[in-house]
């Protein structure tokens, strides 16, 4: 056996410790949660040069999966960690990489599907991966997530096919156990070997084409292929597991069970509720029942003989599915359960019970109900409800939606605009009205209850804007912390309409919202005077994620507004960097150590990244300047109601991970303006103008002037790091210098 230690780690964090130790050539990833940590994670290990992976943001799950697949073309050893919706984004992707026969270990810390909206934990996710061809193993502890792995790399390379490892969100990602590890980042290597990939794209000598067009007979055979891969990895699996066993002293099995040798009611249920429900098995077995638990290690290849071979001698399973497959009369592992057991032939009595849904905990109290009810149908020969739900409730049939607010309409939705209207002489819309004074008059339409942290920029900048709308207004906000904070089921901080979509998709939804008004509205099926404005609202990093679909909207040209609070990073999940994030900032997925000096790259400009699509309004805004916020929110309403499409971006705080006092924020946000970090300016109709100079004001200041007023950037003040410093005033100088050209020239 190999030198072990003993952490006291939890399972997202054992995921990257493994990766570290194997030293992957590439990792590409995303922030989602739950397994957002071991990008976090695995990043402050390369910060202090503990290992060489190279570590790649994707602008979405489904680009990440897309590098990852690159890298695994070229022939290298590539790792990835994702959740949820966002294992669904790349979902596509999957097949690719099976189909073709290149190897990976990708994480799933498994997470409910929405909508609506649930970051907890439960399987809706990881059933959907049942048909793409990777092998899945199932961790049911942070034991088992580190031995796994380690194995996953193993397998993969063997019989050419790529790895899940999943495991619970929140349960087993979160939570730390103590743990044996290889003391020695050499033996893990050791014992995977190295790998070379008989074909890939780096061969120079052997070209190959890689994903060519195929059809009938030859896909089929493809797919033949893939399907004895699969089936040899059943030896595989076993072989990898005993040879991992005698180095470590851990042996699994594909299938494991407890107390099922005699058991006349089981238990079948994956990952962390095994454990507990073990503990309910003894408390009956105290009792004189005959019970057990049966959980998985493997769900593809699907381990039929050894599970059969567990529960044979039973009269009656119960699977608890932490998911429905909706129609089918139990999940996923129901449905192959009851397969299984129609190739044998046998009459042993399976129950179905969706559980755990959204994180809800499991109990040994559960359990034991659980089980009564398996061996009660044991005992019966027959099941009195073969399918339901445990633990849900009945809701009130008769009751209404409460009505928290009344609506901001009519007159309450005059913000004190008294006239926008183009100027003939200058092509440009003129504001009358607009000051700060009269817009206060009007109810906010985003108001009091939701749960933003104190100094939080969002409720600062949307309310902003919504004070320069006049009538009706139907909000979409992308996933992130301004959606979250104020939609709390049952209820919402908006007195208006309001839709949630996910980050990747939001402009596409409101699009959609918008059409279908204006044809109802051809069609006289709504009244001509009951006009909207729509507005998509974006930020913690929506515009990376969402940027394709944002871009769409734009050169579809849909008569909407685009608003960006740019709060320089994925904050909803804990401040990873986005590519808005300020080149040389610290966040948790861009550490600062002796390997690493923070971001890498440069901030994204997403103002003029819109402008390149030739939408009619564009414009940059901060709250320090809110005469010049309301009547720019004016002018993006007139433009979206005749024009198209409008975008307008704000510098929004966020002092819990820009980490600075609340209670200054707007004298940052001030000082990010004056640095021309953030310059104030507008495009209408392709004609730049720059709303505020502070040049001419002699209030320019330096970018690391800005960056000192931050935790996030005060590092960047030591001498060590002077370089990055002067090469981001130099970028910072020459887009104010191009802005300052487009605002002399119109041709620009």
């Amino acid at each position: 056996m190999v030198e072990q230690k003993v952490v006291f780690d939890s399972g997202n964090e054992l995921a990257a410790y493994a990766a570290k130790q194997i030293n992957y050539h590439v990792m590409g990833y995303y922030p989602i949660t739950p397994s957002t940590q071991v990008a976090e994670y695995l990043d402050e290990l390369k910060a202090e040069g503990l290992h060489d992976i190279t570590m790649i943001p994707g602008d979405g799950e489904h680009g990440a999966a897309g590098i990852c697949y690159g890298a695994a073309a070229g022939g290298g050893r590539v790792f990835n960690a994702t959740s949820a919706n966002g294992l669904l984004y790349a979902l596509e992707q999957l097949p690719v990489q099976s189909g073709t026969r290149f190897p990976m270990v990708l994480n799933v810390a498994c997470r409910t599907v929405s909508g609506p909206l649930s970051i907890k934990g439960d399987h809706s996710d990881i059933m959907y991966t049942l048909n793409t061809g990777w092998i899945i193993l199932f961790a049911k502890d942070p034991q088992r997530v580190y031995d796994m792995n380690i194995c996953a790399l193993k397998i993969a390379e063997k019989v050419m096919l790529p790895v899940i490892v999943a495991y619970d969100g929140f349960f087993t990602s979160h939570q730390k156990r103590r743990t044996e590890v290889f003391a020695k980042d050499e033996d893990v290597q050791d014992f995977l070997g190295t790998y070379e990939h008989p074909y890939h794209a780096l061969d120079k000598d052997h070209p190959v084409t890689i994903g060519s067009y195929m059809n009938e007979p030859d896909l089929m055979n493809n797919k033949f292929q893939l399907h004895l891969a699969m089936e040899q990895s059943r030896t595989v699996i076993s072989d990898v597991f005993t040879e991992y066993g005698q180095l470590t002293g851990r042996t699994y099995n594909v299938a494991e069970g407890y107390r099922c040798e005699d058991a006349e009611a089981i238990l079948f249920a994956l990952g962390s509720t095994f454990d507990t429900a073990k503990v309910s098995v003894d408390q009956l077995r105290a009792e004189g029942k005959k019970v057990g638990v049966i959980t998985l290690n493997a769900l593809r290849p699907w381990p039929k003989e050894e599970l059969y071979e567990l529960c044979k001698n039973s009269k009656a399973v119960l699977v608890a599915d932490r998911q429905d497959s909706y129609g089918a009369g139990g999940g996923n592992m129901t449905l192959e359960l009851k397969a299984t057991l129609q190739d044998y032939r046998s009459n042993i009595e399976v129950l179905s019970r969706v559980y755990g849904l959204s994180g809800r905990d499991f109990y040994k109290e559960d359990g034991i109900a659980m089980l009564n009810e398996a061996y009660e149908a044991a005992q019966k020969g027959k099941a009195e409800v073969k399918f339901n739900y445990h633990g849900h409730y009945k809701g009130r049939e008769s009751d209404e939606p409460q009505k928290y607010f009344d609506p901001i309409v009519g007159e309450k939705a005059n913000p004190g605009i008294t006239s926008v209207a183009l100027d003939p002489n200058t092509g440009k819309m003129v504001v009358k009205g607009g000051m700060v004074k009269d817009s206060t008059q009007m109810p906010k339409r985003w108001t009091a209850g939701h749960g933003a942290c104190p100094g939080c920029g969002i409720p600062v900048n949307v309310n902003m804007l919504l004070r320069g709308i006049e009538g009706n207004v139907v909000l979409l906000f992308h996933t992130g912390c301004g959606m979250v904070v104020t939609t709390a089921y049952p209820k919402t901080s908006f007195r208006v309409s309001y839709i949630h979509n996910l980050f990747q998709n939001g402009a596409a939804t409101l699009s959609g919202v918008v059409e279908v008004f204006h044809e109802k509205q051809r069609r006289g099926e709504i009244p001509p005077g009951d006009d909207f404005t729509f507005i998509m609202v974006s930020g913690d990093g929506g515009l990376d994620i969402g940027m394709g679909p944002a871009i769409g909207a734009a050169l579809r040209n849909h008569k909407m507004i685009i608003m960006e609070y740019d709060n320089g990073g994925y904050m909803n999940t804990g401040y990873q960097l986005s590519y808005t994030t300020p080149k040389g900032a610290k966040s948790s997925t861009s550490h600062v150590g002796p390997a690493q000096a923070g971001k890498a790259m440069f901030h994204k400009d997403t103002a003029q990244i819109f402008a390149a699509t030739n939408i009619p309004y564009v414009a940059t805004v901060a709250e320090n300047q809110p005469t010049d916020f309301i009547k720019k929110a004016a002018k993006a309403q007139k433009y979206a109601s005749e024009y198209g499409l409008a975008f307008i971006k704000a510098l929004s705080a966020c002092p819990l991970n820009w980490n600075d006092n609340p209670r200054y924020e707007r004298s940052v946000i001030e000082a990010g303006v004056n640095s021309c970090y953030h310059p104030l300016y507008e495009i209408e109709q392709g004609i730049t103008t720059i709303t505020y100079d502070p040049e001419t004001r002699n209030k320019k200041i330096s970018v690391l002037e800005w960056f000192t007023m931050m935790g996030r950037t005060k590092h960047l003040a030591k001498p060590e790091y002077s370089e990055i410093v002067d090469g981001i005033q130099v970028e910072i100088d020459r887009r104010w210098a191009q802005l300052k050209a487009k605002h002399e020239n119109p041709l620009l």
